[in-house]
């Protein structure tokens, strides 16, 4: 059976599930959270919930990079596509909500905005065409910041710049700690970022929070055996950081990512749609990279923006307050061919991910 396959073997994944139902309490409720759009497609495509016993819950929380964009960066992205700067972006940024328009409403008003694949290949069109100056619009975890820190380092053309909107994961899980009636019992981190940045900026919550832990991976039995391994916790009566995803996340991460990103950003506050203002939670180019700074260089700043649509409670689905399907607009204003709110747009989006499988489910 191939490695992959094995991540996926119903047989395993059924024995794993038993020892879940063991090892679960029988009366308590214990909901876990994790905090990856990936997680949460694997959760949802794999009918994983319905392996669990109906007092465990696993809910998602802002895990989704694109969906945690505040509607003002949203805005000043749209701000340079109207000033002439060719704006570059991935290609589930183009339909994130701003506060009255999205990049895709900016470029059929004739705004020049192009989806690439990655900062390099921005970088790329701004050589070639030098009579233009380009932007990236550089949106996601820790995941992406250091393909971000590499080219902003590696001396881009003069008509390049950057606008950052990265964002670290570990301060928005110790933030849904202190969001009040949110019980959370444990936590499965996500297995990119944490490739990354390795396990020791976990560490604060078994030890200060004495909540169980664990880094999964993203195959089925990754996620099961995360879910397991939080459980075990409980029974045992202990709160522990544990990594499931061995094969992937070593203790310290990616040294020479870590390295890049330290030469590029500062970490500073920043907002969080649907949860406000965090701090240490953002990253900002460095002074000595201030050139490259779309803000600085064409001076867009929105300071205030229009995150919760009147009727849409994204807000509570990023933080896990409420499912999808809880939310009034879901698969009816809202829906996959017309997003209202940020969940909806993004393959990483809880609401998105849900609308994927009911559509799925009715065909």
């Amino acid at each position: 059976m191939g490695e992959k396959l094995r991540f996926r073997d119903p047989k395993l994944a059924k024995s794993i599930a038993k020892k879940i139902r063991a090892v679960a309490s029988k009366e308590a409720i214990v909901k876990i959270c994790h905090v990856c759009g990936t997680h949460e497609w694997t959760i949802t495509h794999y009918g994983l919930r319905s392996l669990l016993p109906k007092n465990v819950e696993v809910i998602a929380g802002p895990g989704c990079p694109v969906c945690i964009v505040p509607a003002a960066e949203i805005d000043e992205a749209v701000q340079l596509a109207q000033k002439g700067v060719v704006v570059t972006c991935f290609g589930d940024v183009l339909r994130v909500p701003g506060s009255y328009m999205s990049l895709l409403d900016a470029k059929a008003a004739g705004a020049d905005v192009r989806v690439v694949y990655g900062v390099a290949d921005a970088v790329e069109m701004a050589k070639r065409e030098r009579d233009k100056e380009f932007a990236f619009f550089a949106v996601g975890f820790e995941t992406t910041a250091p393909s971000t820190a590499v080219e902003a380092l590696g001396k881009p053309p003069e008509n390049f710049s950057f606008l950052v909107s990265h964002r670290l994961i570990p301060p928005a899980m110790e933030l849904l700690l202190g969001v009040g009636d949110l019980q959370i019992d444990g936590f499965i981190a996500p297995g990119h970022v944490s490739a990354i940045i390795g396990l020791k900026p976990y560490e604060l919550f078994p030890r200060v929070y004495c909540m169980p832990t664990v880094v999964a991976g993203f195959e089925p039995i990754d996620v099961l055996m995360g879910i397991y391994m939080i459980l075990k916790q409980h029974k045992e009566e202990v709160a522990r950081l544990e990594n499931e995803y061995t094969r992937v996340v070593k203790w310290k991460g990616n040294s020479k990512a870590l390295e890049m990103m330290d030469k590029a950003f500062t970490v500073t506050g920043g907002n969080w749609r649907g949860i406000g203002r965090l701090p240490d939670s953002a990253l900002k180019l460095r002074e000595a990279l201030s050139a490259y700074d779309a803000h600085a260089k064409f001076g867009v700043k929105v300071e205030q923006g229009r995150d919760i649509l009147l009727g849409c409670e994204c807000h509570l689905v990023i933080i896990g307050k409420i499912k999808p399907d809880e939310c009034p607009m879901f698969m009816k204003a809202c829906a996959p061919a017309n997003p209202i709110g940020a969940c909806m747009v993004s393959s990483e989006g809880t609401c998105r991910v849900w609308a994927s499988t009911a559509t799925r489910s009715t065909q």
